[in-house]
């Protein structure tokens, strides 16, 4: 377990992450745009259908979380959970991307009808195959390589995601070009998944030293009686509701303030390849400083690189291309290191004596991560809607107002959880951690 992972098993491993990051951006970046703007939902309405369908996802993800464990506790490893998800995550993307010709009450409720077989596939497929990844490895650093390797390869899936569909939107219109990106993405989908479950490397725990099986009450509240935990979480929780609001609100601000929305694939394929680009750099810091140090040292690059955005008018697009690969840069740093620093601290756990509950931590930890997104787009576009701003708004005002959300509230954000991150202090972490950084 301790000897260092073969790149052809890593990249085995990683192969899932690139079509389950496809399935992401589109569902909170380009889906409020594409029901809102092109099919005509109100999107104060798109923002609270999000809401509710991102809440009800959160909540399963735990007891999705508590399944995984039992299977690995009775020796049955993690694999059937995620090729039970493939299917369902596929057909929904299908149903989501390419809605029939209905209007109102009927389209509001196929929107909110298929997202949720959307999340059920996506957490079915993602709980057990973050929790597979940090069973993979016992070193600290092993465990960075595998979360960068998937991490890496997902914003290759991110690429494509950014800019096919609007480079088709250009050429076909909305409504073909998302068709054909979904596709496109169940074809990856079933190709990418396969790899991942016939040649990814296999958990290095055998039957007989897995744990039993918790209940679903254990298994949520497990995890929050660590406090390494739960200082992580809140660190992660706030870190990644600034993250989420500009990613709810990009393309809006893209066609809006910047003026340039034929640009907006561009953006985005810079934003998330100075992310891909970054990411050997946060390995390299991190293994120098530490995580914890290297991930304060990426949020405080997100804040002062990205308040400028606020500022921006129109046709500004070198200064927003700018914008767009420092913080794309500073994107790395929370893509490779919180799934890390969450693998380490279940060590905690461990060295005290008790068996080690991948399931029940990732689970909680993408409750999380939906609730960050589910807050981001139930509380985000409402507000915006509420300050006076609707899709293709003009007024100084309207354009404030989505200039302000978008740029300054995430900074406000990130800045707090730099805050809370180093109120622990920044030293490889012995206050939050038994185990060394590297």
């Amino acid at each position: 377990m301790n000897a260092p992972l073969h790149t052809r098993s890593l990249l085995a491993y990683a192969a899932l992450g690139f079509p389950l990051a496809m399935a992401a951006l589109p569902i909170y970046v380009a889906v409020p745009k594409f029901y809102s703007e092109t099919l005509g939902l109100d999107l104060s309405l798109v923002g609270l259908l999000l809401l509710l369908a991102r809440s009800l996802d959160a909540l399963q993800d735990p007891v999705l979380g508590w399944l995984s464990d039992r299977s690995a506790a009775r020796g049955q490893g993690r694999r059937g959970w995620i090729a039970a998800g493939l299917p369902l995550l596929g057909l929904g993307m299908l149903g989501l991307l390419t809605p029939p010709g209905i209007h109102g009450a009927s389209l509001a409720a196929w929107f909110i009808a298929t997202l949720v077989v959307v999340y059920l596939g996506y957490s079915l497929v993602s709980v057990s195959y973050q929790a597979l990844g940090a069973e993979l490895a016992a070193s600290p650093y092993e465990r960075t390589r595998v979360t960068a390797w998937r991490e890496g390869l997902a914003l290759v899936g991110v690429f494509l995601a950014a800019a096919l569909p609007e480079f088709w939107v250009t050429q076909l219109g909305p409504r073909e070009a998302y068709a054909r990106f979904a596709l496109l993405f169940v074809g990856l989908l079933l190709v990418m998944g396969s790899i991942t479950l016939r040649y990814g490397p296999q958990a290095a725990r055998s039957k007989a030293n897995a744990p039993a099986a918790l209940s679903p009450h254990e298994a949520l509240s497990m995890p929050l009686k660590n406090p390494a935990f739960r200082h992580l979480a809140l660190v992660f929780m706030v870190s990644g509701i600034a993250a989420s609001i500009p990613a709810t609100m990009v393309l809006f601000y893209i066609a809006d303030v910047i003026g340039r929305a034929d640009l907006s694939g561009l953006f985005l394929v810079i934003y998330f390849a100075a992310g891909a680009l970054g990411m050997p750099l946060w390995l390299a810091l991190a293994k120098r400083v530490g995580k914890r140090a290297a991930w304060f040292a990426g949020m405080l690059l997100s804040v002062v690189s990205f308040v400028w955005a606020y500022r921006l008018g129109a046709h500004e697009v070198v200064a927003f291309g700018v914008i767009c690969g420092l913080s794309g840069l500073a994107l790395g740093a929370d893509l490779a290191l919180p799934p890390a620093l969450l693998a380490e601290v279940i060590d905690r756990d461990e060295a005290a004596g008790k068996p080690r509950r991948e399931g029940a931590y990732f689970g909680l930890w993408n409750l999380l991560t939906k609730a960050n997104l589910a807050l981001a787009a139930g509380a985000g576009l409402p507000l915006l809607a509420l300050l006076g701003y609707q899709p293709k708004a003009t007024s100084a005002a309207a354009l404030h107002a989505l200039s302000m959300t978008y740029a300054l509230l995430p900074c406000v954000l990130k800045g707090i959880a730099a805050l809370i991150l180093a109120s622990a202090g920044l030293r490889p972490a012995r206050a939050l951690l038994t185990t060394k950084e590297h």
